[in-house]
C-alpha cells in the first residue's frame, strides 16, 4: 500500500518527528493507508531507528503512559499509531491479530520507513510477534511488555476477566485499568491512581474514544489468538526484551517466562507487586532498562 501525510504534517515527511514536544503537546496526524486514514503522532529524537508503539486492548493514542513515551523519545524516534476503527483512524476494526498486524505492516510502510523497532503492550505484543513472523527484516529490535505468544496460558480468558473488572470498576467509580493493570495490594492501588493521573495530562486534542464494537471486535481477537496453535518462536532471532509485572491477571506472567524461554535472544525482566501494566507501574526501572536495550 502507499501512503501520504496529512496538511497537519509540519515536519515535512511523514515520519519526520515534532522536535522538542512532549506527549502532552504532541500534534496529532493523519496519513492514507490505501484508502484509509491512520492517526499518528511521531516526536521525539530525530535519526536512528524509530521505535513503533502497538497498544492494547479497547486502547486509543492517549493510553499510553507519558512517562513511558517521553523517557524513550529522550533519546529515540517514537511513533504510535492507532490500528484502524481505532480511535482517530478511519475504517472497521480488524477481528484477528493477523489483520492489525498486516495493518501495523501497511502503515509503517506507508510512513516510509525500512526498519523500525517495536514495543508491543499486551494485545499490541501479539501483534508484533506476527510482524516479526511476516516482515522480519523490517525488525530491528523488539520489546514485548505484559504479553504472550499465541495459545498461551489464561489468554482466552481475557474476555471474562476485561468484563468483570470493567463492571466492578464502573461500580466503584474507577477506571477499569486501575483493577486490570495493577495489584491490589496497598501499592499497587497508589501506582495505579497516579497512573490514571498521568493519562489525564494531555488535555488538548485528544484521540477519539474507542467504541463498544471495537473492544468487542479487540475481545474476539484475543479470544482467537489464545485458542491458536503455538507458533515456533524458534525461528525468531531478533533481540527481544520481555516484560512483565509479576502478578499479572489479564495475560498471566507465566506467559513473560514462556516467551523469554522460546525466544532464543530473550531478556527478561519481571517486576515485583506489579501486574499486567508493570511497565507503567516500574516506567522508571523499565525506561532505564529499555533505553538501554534498544542502544545496545
Amino acid at each position: 500500500m502507499t501512503g501520504h501525510a496529512s496538511h497537519d504534517n509540519r515536519s515535512g515527511s511523514p515520519s519526520a518527528p515534532s522536535p522538542g514536544s512532549s506527549w502532552r503537546v504532541v500534534p496529532t496526524r493523519t496519513i492514507a493507508v490505501g484508502d484509509t486514514e491512520f492517526a499518528y503522532r511521531s516526536y521525539g529524537h530525530p535519526g536512528g531507528v524509530p521505535v513503533v508503539f502497538l497498544h492494547h486492548l479497547a486502547a486509543n493514542l492517549d493510553n499510553w503512559d507519558p512517562r513511558v513515551v517521553d523517557g524513550i523519545a529522550a533519546g529515540h524516534h517514537v511513533i504510535a499509531f492507532d490500528n484502524r476503527g481505532v480511535g482517530a483512524s478511519g475504517g472497521t476494526t480488524p477481528d484477528t491479530i493477523e489483520a492489525m498486524a498486516a495493518d501495523a505492516i501497511a502503515f509503517i510502510d506507508a510512513m516510509g520507513l525500512t526498519e523500525v523497532d517495536l514495543l508491543g503492550f499486551s494485545m499490541g505484543g501479539f501483534v508484533a510477534q506476527v510482524i516479526l513472523a511476516r516482515r522480519p527484516e523490517l525488525i530491528r529490535r523488539v520489546i514485548l511488555a505484559g504479553t504472550g505468544p499465541a495459545g498461551g496460558v489464561g489468554i482466552d480468558k481475557v474476555t471474562r476477566v476485561s468484563y468483570s473488572d470493567s463492571i466492578k470498576a464502573v461500580l466503584t467509580g474507577k477506571d477499569p485499568k486501575q483493577n486490570l493493570f495493577f495489584t491490589r495490594t496497598a501499592n499497587g492501588k497508589t501506582q495505579a491512581k497516579a497512573f490514571i493521573t498521568r493519562l489525564k495530562e494531555r488535555t488538548e486534542n485528544r484521540d477519539k474514544a474507542v467504541t463498544v464494537r471495537t473492544f468487542r471486535t479487540q475481545l474476539r481477537a484475543i479470544h482467537t489468538w489464545g485458542t491458536q496453535t503455538p507458533a515456533d518462536l524458534g525461528t525468531i532471532t531478533h533481540p527481544v526484551l520481555v516484560a512483565n509485572g509479576d502478578d499479572d491477571r489479564m495475560v498471566p506472567t507465566s506467559n513473560s517466562h514462556d516467551l523469554a524461554h522460546r525466544l532464543p535472544n530473550a531478556t527478561l525482566r519481571i517486576y515485583h507487586d506489579a501486574g499486567h501494566g508493570g511497565i507503567f507501574q516500574e516506567h522508571r526501572q523499565f525506561v532505564a532498562t529499555a533505553v538501554e536495550f534498544l542502544d545496545s
